[in-house]
């Protein structure tokens, strides 16, 4: 196919994947889709052979090899600069898409002049269980899921499944590097919306996502919700860090301070019901440590983006909702099990 002919690029980063990536890769090749689809991987040092799996399974793949680990963030940086695409889908190497997924998105896209990103239901691959169609925020930027079909326009998307115009991902310079891994869907999806685009989740069609397999923790089992010291320190460090660069002033000044705190608070009391002091030298003291020691770093970033903002202090307090979403978590499944 020539480059005008590929209508959209599947960006599926990969590490270590073995286990899930037939499924994920057939999904996309099963699709119901009358127009050229490219798929890219890009195998981020894998230790098992997923490399070979590729090449001798898929052959139609277009295969990017690094010799270092280098993270989700430019590991899908890096795929979409050589895709072809007019629209881009990221795709965990553990997520499967439903057979009319594509087709969805591109005539959503196409028929309502759609210039955002989008997603679709995400499904527990497990159990079945409708986990969220996007998501919403707490006071603390952390991910409130979105349950009603009616509810499309959202504050945010996983990138387990997020779906971007090529033109809109170049002109929001797609991820940072510095986030690695973890939060850099909510960073894009607040830049998009910050400069006066939509983020919404369709309501038909999904995705079944086996959550936590590509990176450890962040899902339930039996009653009780599983992270790892390494899923828990980026998250709280990029959420964090996020929080400082898009929030707006008054709310900033409000809030930071209390976010800090209630980290300090939190990490305290983990580390009590641990009895150990590991929750707060690997979690949370380099969050506290970090926010001040890069707060030049931040500034800089901030004063950039505030600049991009299309956005009053009321609109942009409709993607939040007030109840912080951990306490929420914690009186449904008690303490996290951190491993």
């Amino acid at each position: 196919s020539t480059n005008s002919e590929i209508a959209i690029s599947v960006c599926i980063a990969n590490y270590n994947g073995n286990e899930t990536l037939r499924e994920c890769l057939d999904s996309v090749l099963d699709q119901a889709f009358e127009h050229n689809v490219e798929i890219i991987v890009h195998d981020d040092a894998s230790t098992d052979n997923s490399v070979e799996f590729i090449r001798t399974e898929y052959p139609q793949v277009k295969l990017i090899i690094s010799k270092t680990n280098v993270g989700f963030c430019i590991s899908n940086n890096r795929m979409v600069t050589v895709a072809k695409g007019e629209f881009v889908l990221l795709l965990n190497n553990d997520a499967a898409l439903r057979k009319d997924a594509l087709s969805l998105l591109y005539a959503y896209a196409r028929d309502e002049h759609f210039d955002g990103i989008l997603t679709l239901p995400q499904y527990n691959a497990k159990t079945g269980q409708l986990m969220d169609m996007g998501s919403f925020f707490d006071p603390f930027l952390n991910p409130v899921p979105n349950t009603n079909p009616a509810q499309q326009q959202v504050g945010m998307v996983m990138g387990a499944c997020l779906w971007i115009p090529r033109t809109l991902w170049n002109a929001l310079e797609g991820f940072p590097e510095w986030i690695g891994s973890l939060a850099e869907d909510m960073y894009l999806c607040l830049r998009a919306w910050n400069s006066g685009y939509q983020v919404r989740s369709l309501s038909q069609s999904g995705y079944d996502h086996h959550v936590g397999h590509s990176f450890g923790g962040g899902k339930v089992d039996n009653n009780k919700l599983h992270s790892s010291y390494r899923r828990r320190a980026m998250s709280e460090r990029n959420k964090t860090y996020i929080m400082a660069i898009f929030y707006p002033t008054p709310v900033l000044v409000a809030l930071l301070p209390i976010h800090l705190c209630l980290l300090m608070t939190e990490g305290f009391i983990l580390s009590v019901y641990l009895r150990s002091f590991r929750p707060w030298n690997e979690i949370y003291y380099p969050v506290i440590n970090g926010t001040f020691k890069q707060r030049r770093s931040l500034l800089i970033e901030r004063q950039k983006i505030r600049k991009e903002n299309r956005h009053s202090l009321q609109q942009w307090l409709k993607l939040f909702t007030p109840l912080p979403q951990k306490l929420k978590l914690l009186l449904r499944h008690g303490f996290p099990q951190v491993s």
